[in-house]
């Protein structure tokens, strides 16, 4: 019974610690690293054609904006993503600022490719933003926005 005690006892006195930790606040640089680690990710399963990664991280309600202004839902943007044709040499996500707002993060990045087409070489730069909502289920991107820069445009605007 001492033991059964001493059990139930250590369990209360550890118990103000264990909801301590549970309300920490986040550490901001550890989500800003955690959102450029999705970001890189996110670039490197384009060039990939690889819808399995945005199947995690797209929420299921997403809503975006494709670089010539076509609408797309998650499973859209997915057949875009994995769509035959289209087989990229490189794809680099640049330039990311991350700036958060409670449980949202705002990223912005340029995205530069280099792309084989129906036979054709295309190199592109486009100006991305997505908004990431922090859920029960790690970080979704909700929305996207890519706007395809012109090819005169420098990349350090």
């Amino acid at each position: 019974m001492s033991k059964l005690l001493a059990r139930v006892v250590m369990a209360l006195a550890l118990l103000p610690v264990a909801n301590a930790q549970e309300q920490a606040p986040p550490n901001p640089e550890l989500q800003r690293q955690e959102i450029l680690v999705l970001e890189n990710e996110m670039a490197r399963a384009i060039q990939l054609s690889n819808g399995t990664f945005f199947r995690r991280v797209l929420s299921d309600d997403f809503s975006g904006t494709l670089s010539h202004g076509q609408q797309v839902d998650k499973a859209t943007f997915i057949d875009a993503v994995q769509a035959p044709g289209t087989r990229y040499e490189s794809f680099i996500a640049s330039d990311i600022k991350v700036r958060f707002y409670d449980e949202i993060a705002v990223v912005t990045c340029l995205w530069s490719s280099r792309a084989i087409s129906r036979g054709r070489q295309l190199n592109s730069q486009m100006r991305v933003i997505h908004v990431y909502v922090n859920s029960s289920r790690g970080w979704k991107v909700v929305a996207s926005h890519a706007t395809q820069l012109p090819p005169d445009v420098e990349q350090s605007l």
